[in-house]
């Protein structure tokens, strides 16, 4: 009798959302159901997998908790919901048809590095794939940039042009094979094919295969430079231990002094030029492959060009078997070559081999393509390490290949929307429910052709995740490139549009990644470059009072002029004398920016003076990024930058880490009598309402120009500066708290890339007892705004109240 009941059939019926189509999840499925005998099917739809079986109670048991415990390397459940129902008497498991569903979605997996199974037969003379830069299977190789379209099926991918040898065939046909279904599945008979072309040469004369790629490790060990075609897009490589080629590729690609990535063999070279913690290595050899920030040790022979004025260099991997190829060891040829964005400087990435012979054929000497279309364009991410030990954590500066689009989970649904974020590094956003689908990294919206990427990147993902926005939200800056197609597009089509102010969006972003309700407010502190502020100044070192339906200033730094506005941002001396100007302090001669002000003549520095003055093109900001530029440039640092935060980014790396010593800041509160800061020049660099708290450098100028004469090491100034920044984010916080009553701080904004500056802060609050959130799935910089401008919109629909700015 307890024989039968044992043996009695059931039947149960699952639904499985994530990431589950394109990762081995059917046959991995399959699998399990043959483990445990039980019968019935499993097929893709477009919300996710549907299983149905057939089988005794205990063996659908096990099968369930394998379905979650085991899952394959690429797979990820966000939901699963089961139904029991009776047995249906079916007489074997199989795999059944996908099913299209017009309005459904689910997440779609980043493309991931080529697997270590790939990677053997690779490199195996007796297998049929030995040395194919195309091989990959479920667990590995392209998925976001070859999608057309969902489910996805070969026929919506760019693979579709590609029909399958007999051999593939079988293998993608067979469940129990790793390759059952890996839709860029392929071989040389039936795949994508490689080529060289000498820019400017007739393409017929091409090496192919084999002899393109010997061919194109010839030109790099030549010191040539070569435009190479990767998963998203194109690389300009070049040898990186060779400094007359690096130096070539930045006179072409017209960049001055911006740091190059580079690429590396294995994780042996990876060691032998850089310090590796265990969580760098981890990180470097993740299947993200991102590019990963490392100390560059003394004795690498990697140019000092490559990365100039600093200690630190990108490094990343092989994640393609054609990367693999391309930088196999062999006596002579360079261990470690410039893999930077395919590119001339502030444009987008070049992705399609018409596109890279128009663009890249005067920056390349050759370039080595294939005929597997990419879909979507898709910079590789750069992440780095912050901290040690089991206090380590990863922070992304920028969130593309590898990560995108994978979701960041909300904690509340929200109807469809679309947040088309800042106007530098920019990303959109695209919700649905509780997914918040933040986009590859688009760039800089400095140009049409960005744009067009843009508006490309946003039609694709509605597509994708069948959501056409029903609110959108932007920036509140008059003049954004992103802001104006949200503008434009919620006029053309009549939708309600949130307009967030920057720096909330940075806060919110925080929060959000971190899965905070907003019931409760949160201090924030955003410290960037530059935000368009309530009152039409330029914010950027500010501490709010924040939740998602809004935000209070409760206090920021004070004022300061821009003179010449952009301008200042590339000439950080103008920026020292404003700072100066408003502290009342002199502008001596043996400060290095009144020297490289006279270099053009004595009229240059009197033209400033006037337009401080007279207000003439200087708006006032409160930016902590300016502050920055302010002190590297007062320190004997750099005085004209050719990228962006190139000032504070070669300051930063001169802190001498053994001093404690710090300068202090002056706090300004209602009632109290402004500092030498407004008492010295009337007031003028006031805001109209200073009743928050009002943050006073001109102490720390004073300090730093006392050391500066005093011969004081560079190292040291910088080093107190840092601390003394540390120091007043604790403190300000201390002061919010008590009158908040508040205990949870979000550090965003781009300042907070600054990892001296981030370790001191957090160490400083912690010990304060504050509970501290900072970026780890989104980057702090304005890569993460739509994030933010999401979370913002979202609130404010499902609450049904308007955003305030003071509550």
């Amino acid at each position: 009798m307890n024989g039968v009941k044992e043996n009695e059939r059931h039947g149960l019926r699952l639904h499985v959302s994530g990431v589950v189509q394109g990762v081995g999840f059917r046959p991995f499925v399959y699998g399990l159901a043959r483990r445990y005998d039980l019968t019935g099917w499993v097929r893709n739809s477009s919300s996710g997998v549907d299983i149905e079986i057939d089988g005794p109670a205990k063996a659908l048991a096990a099968f369930s908790h394998a379905l979650t415990a085991e899952l394959p390397p690429l797979a990820r459940i966000d939901r699963l919901e089961t139904a029991a129902r009776p047995p249906d008497g079916f007489t074997r498991f199989e795999i059944v048809a996908s099913q299209a569903q017009p309005d459904a979605f689910q997440p779609i997996s980043p493309d991931m590095a080529v697997c270590p199974d790939c990677l053997r037969e690779l490199f195996d003379p007796t297998d049929r794939r030995y040395r194919y830069p195309f091989i990959n299977c479920t667990n590995c190789g392209p998925r976001y940039t070859i999608i057309r379209d969902i489910p996805y099926d070969r026929p919506l991918t760019t693979m579709a042009g590609f029909p399958l040898c007999p051999d593939c065939a079988a293998e993608y046909g067979d469940p129990l094979d790793r390759r059952f279904h890996a839709q860029p599945v392929a071989c040389p008979a039936c795949g994508p094919h490689l080529w060289l072309e000498q820019t400017h040469a007739r393409a017929e004369h091409s090496p192919r295969d084999e002899a393109a790629l010997l061919a194109t490790r010839q030109l790099l060990t030549d010191g040539r430079l070569v435009a190479v075609k990767g998963l998203g897009g194109f690389h300009l490589a070049c040898d990186a231990t060779n400094p007359a080629a690096v130096a070539e590729l930045r006179r072409r690609k017209l960049r001055v002094d911006k740091p190059f990535a580079i690429m590396l063999p294995d994780i042996a070279a990876a060691r032998r030029h850089c310090y590796l913690s265990a969580a760098e290595e981890e990180l470097l050899t993740s299947r993200a492959r991102p590019i990963v920030i490392l100390a560059r040790r003394a004795n690498s022979a990697i140019a000092p060009a490559v990365a100039p004025g600093q200690e630190r260099v990108g490094v990343m991997l092989p994640y393609t078997p054609l990367h693999h190829l391309l930088l196999e060891r062999a006596p002579g040829f360079p261990e470690a070559v410039v893999m930077t964005s395919g590119n001339l400087s502030e444009e987008p990435i070049a992705y399609s081999n018409d596109e890279a012979r128009a663009r890249l054929g005067d920056l390349a000497d050759a370039l080595l393509l294939h005929d597997r279309d990419i879909h979507t364009r898709c910079d590789d991410s750069v992440m780095r390490v912050i901290g040690a030990g089991d206090n380590s954590h990863t922070q992304p500066l920028r969130r593309s290949r590898g990560y995108a689009p994978f979701p960041v989970r909300l904690p509340w649904a929200s109807p469809p929307l679309l947040a088309t974020g800042g106007e530098l590094k920019n990303t959109f956003c695209l919700v649905r429910d509780d997914y918040a689908f933040l986009s590859h990294h688009v760039g800089d919206m400095a140009n049409y052709e960005t744009l067009c990427a843009f508006e490309s990147g946003v039609g694709h993902m509605e597509r994708l995740f069948r959501a056409r926005p029903a609110i959108l939200a932007c920036d509140r800056h008059p003049d954004y490139m992103a802001a104006r197609y949200a503008r434009e597009r919620a006029s053309r089509e009549g939708l309600p549009l949130v307009e967030v102010q920057h720096h909330h969006a940075h806060i919110a972003a925080g929060m959000a990644e971190h899965g905070l309700s907003g019931e409760r407010p949160v201090i924030g502190v955003a410290f960037d470059g530059t935000g368009y502020g309530d009152d039409g100044a330029i914010w950027g070192g500010e501490f709010l009072i924040a939740d998602y339906a809004g935000y209070r200033r409760a206090a920021h730094l004070a004022y300061a002029p821009l003179p010449g506005g952009d301008r200042a941002v590339r000439e950080p001396w103008r920026m020292a004398l404003a700072h100066l100007r408003v502290a009342g302090l002199p502008w001596s001669h043996d400060l290095a920016p009144v020297t490289q002000a006279l270099a053009a003549g004595p009229e240059r520095l009197r033209a400033l003076c006037h337009q401080i003055e007279h207000k003439l093109n200087a708006p006032l900001t409160s930016s902590m990024g300016r502050l920055f530029d302010a002190a590297a440039a007062l320190a004997g640092g750099r005085q004209v930058v050719n990228y962006e935060a190139q000032a504070a980014i070669e300051f930063e790396a001169l802190v001498d880490l053994s001093e404690h010593g710090h300068y202090s800041f002056n706090y300004v509160t209602t009632g109290e009598s402004p500092s030498s800061v407004m008492q010295a020049n009337e007031s003028r660099f006031l805001p109209e309402d200073y009743a928050n708290g009002l943050i006073d450098p001109a102490p720390v100028w004073a300090a730093l120009l006392a050391d500066a004469r005093a011969d004081v090491a560079v190292g040291r100034i910088a080093a107190r500066f840092h601390n003394g920044v540390a120091h007043m984010v604790r403190d300000t916080c201390r002061r919010l708290r008590d009158a908040y009553g508040l205990n949870e701080v979000v550090l965003s904004g781009g300042v907070w890339q600054n990892a001296t500056l981030l370790r001191l802060a957090l160490a400083l609050l912690e010990e304060d007892n504050f509970t501290v959130y900072t970026h780890r799935l989104v980057p702090a910089n304005d890569g993460g705004l739509a994030l933010g401008q999401a979370a913002v919109a979202t609130w404010a629909h499902a609450e049904h109240r308007p955003l305030t700015t003071d509550h």
